[in-house]
Order: C-alpha cells, then sequence, then structure tokens
C-alpha cells in the first residue's frame, strides 16, 4: 500500500507545468463522461449537470466506436441542478453496452451564441466563451455498495459546424479542451495496480477515450515500482472508448504488479483524428479495485509533451 500510494503520488507530479492538462470543474458549451455504463439493475452511471444560465441541454449516447446510438434533451433554469441516471434515461436495449455521453448547451442562431431554453432547437451552443454547464458523473453498485469517481472531460466542445444535435456523427466531434491534445510526441502514463490473476484480488481497468480511430496495436513499455522495464503489446481494440485490463497482456513479467505504461500517443496525421487540420483529443484515467481499499478508486492517467 505504501509504494502504491507512493506511485500515485509521482504519476500525479507528471502533469505540472504541462500545456494542454486536463481541465475539469469549470462551465462550458459542454462536457464529456467518457465512460459510462448500466446493467438494468445495480449498476449504473449518474451524471449532474450543473447549469450557470437558463439552457436547453442535449445529450447524445455514443457507443465504443463512436456509433450515435440515441439522444434526447432537457432544459434548465439559471443556476439550476438536474440529476441525471443512465439506467433510467437509456430506453431499451442498453444494458450492459460501455459507451460515452456528450452533454452540450444549445443555441437558436447558426454562430452558436445565443443560446436557447427550449428543446425544439437543434443547433450546438458553438461559442467557446460561453460558461454555460459544468458536470461531475459516478458509477455505482448497488449490490456491492460502492461508488467509483468517474472524470468527466470539460470543454469547450468543437463540434461541425451546423451539424443538428439531433444527428452527431462519429466524425463531429473533434476536440474536447479539458481533454491532452494528440500529438506530436504526446506521452501517456497509464496506470496499473494488480495481482496477476484476472478479475480476482487486485484489478484495474485502464479506460482510453479519443476523438478519433486509435484502434491499433501499439508497441509500448511497462514498468513496475522498482523501475524495471518490459515492452509490451498494447491493444485497442475499439475506435474512440477502451476498457482495458492489463492482466491480460501478453508478455508482461510477474513482477510487474503496480506501476504504469508508457504508450506514446499517434501524431494527429494518425490513427487519432480524421481532422488533420487541427489535433484531436485525448484522455485516459484508471479504475483500481483492491480488497485493501475496500472500494474502487478511480486515478487520472498524466501525460507529458517532450519539449514544454
Amino acid at each position: 500500500m505504501k509504494k502504491l500510494a507512493i506511485a500515485v503520488a509521482a504519476a500525479a507530479a507528471l502533469t505540472t507545468g504541462v500545456s494542454h492538462a486536463y481541465t475539469m470543474g469549470t462551465f462550458s458549451n459542454g462536457f464529456v463522461v467518457p465512460n459510462v455504463i448500466h446493467d438494468g439493475g445495480n449498476v449504473s452511471t449518474a451524471v449532474g449537470v450543473v447549469s450557470n444560465a437558463a439552457v436547453a441541454v442535449h445529450w447524445t449516447f455514443f457507443d465504443q466506436d463512436s456509433t450515435h446510438v440515441t439522444d434526447k434533451c432537457f432544459e434548465m433554469t439559471a443556476s439550476d441542478y438536474h440529476g441525471f441516471v443512465w439506467s433510467s434515461n437509456s430506453g431499451l436495449g442498453l444494458s450492459n453496452q460501455r459507451g460515452y455521453l456528450v452533454f452540450a448547451a444549445t443555441a437558436t442562431n447558426s454562430t452558436g451564441t445565443t443560446l436557447t431554453t427550449k428543446c425544439t432547437a437543434e443547433k450546438f451552443a458553438a461559442a467557446t466563451s460561453l460558461q454555460v454547464i459544468a458536470g461531475h458523473a459516478f458509477e455505482y453498485n448497488l449490490s456491492a455498495k460502492d461508488v467509483a469517481y468517474v472524470p468527466v472531460i470539460d470543454g469547450p466542445l468543437t463540434i461541425t459546424a451546423g451539424v443538428s444535435m439531433n444527428n452527431i456523427g462519429a466524425t463531429d466531434i473533434t476536440a474536447v479542451a479539458g481533454a491532452a491534445q494528440t500529438g506530436p510526441s504526446t506521452k501517456m502514463f497509464l496506470r496499473y495496480y494488480i495481482d496477476g490473476t484476472v478479475n480476482s484480488g487486485d484489478d484495474t481497468r485502464i479506460a482510453v477515450w479519443s476523438t478519433g480511430n486509435h484502434a491499433k496495436t501499439y508497441t509500448v513499455d511497462m514498468l513496475n515500482d522498482a523501475q524495471d522495464r518490459k515492452s509490451v503489446n498494447f491493444t485497442l481494440t475499439r475506435k474512440e472508448l477502451d476498457f482495458v485490463d492489463p492482466e491480460t497482456i501478453v508478455g508482461r513479467e510477474a513482477a510487474h504488479k503496480d506501476g504504469f505504461i508508457e504508450w506514446s500517443v499517434p501524431s494527429l496525421t494518425s490513427e487519432l483524428t480524421t481532422n488533420t487540420t487541427a489535433a484531436g483529443s485525448v484522455f485516459s484515467f484508471s479504475v483500481i479495485s483492491a480488497p485493501a481499499f475496500g472500494a474502487v478508486q478511480s486515478i487520472l492517467n498524466p501525460h507529458t509533451k517532450s519539449g514544454l
């Protein structure tokens, strides 16, 4: 436990002074909940939305490959709070389907600067200066009596100009300001804490979310708390949201139980974005379950850029 605490502190320190660092807890034109699921019973994801102005908020659920699955809208007054439970809003057929949620403020004009309070509007509040909504989220498990923090990625959101809020597609969300910027030379440090036995004892799931197609097998360095390095393959199988079990990595050494995976994120002209005129966005956190904790814990995975 002492080693884990030291490793977490060291990982957090890596983000100090880095540009394009994660931002959370601010108001903007929208935000992303990067990992969402429910099982139709005891497990679900809950989101809290706070408004700084009267506005209609449009939400969209995308699957792990960024297919638009379902969407709807709710109306908020100024200084309002709206509780959103995914299992109550998903509709039929989405039990145990992992994905992510995008919450966006709506507008009445084509430039996206005039907010609307009515869900009949289909335009996105695109102005990056707007400070309208903020959110927080957690995943709960009633049978286990446990709650895990789910990081929310602040906007401003960048969405294809003119797209209908009812029909946001896989390539329409091109950047989220609160995430890290993809390449060049972006590295992410993906934390793990495991005991070597899959789905038993100490377990970790690494969530990776991006604005583009990151599905690929990458050569990465896996390091433990003794700074032993091992090169392994790190496979992301889905386009925009993966939830990876590091205990299943082939070639991992038995001594690698507490440490991080160093992943060099592709440059903006490769897998992580279809929009080559602007850098895409990438975000990661680790969900650690350990009997010693007595609860599931979420850890933000830090990132660096060389030359900064």
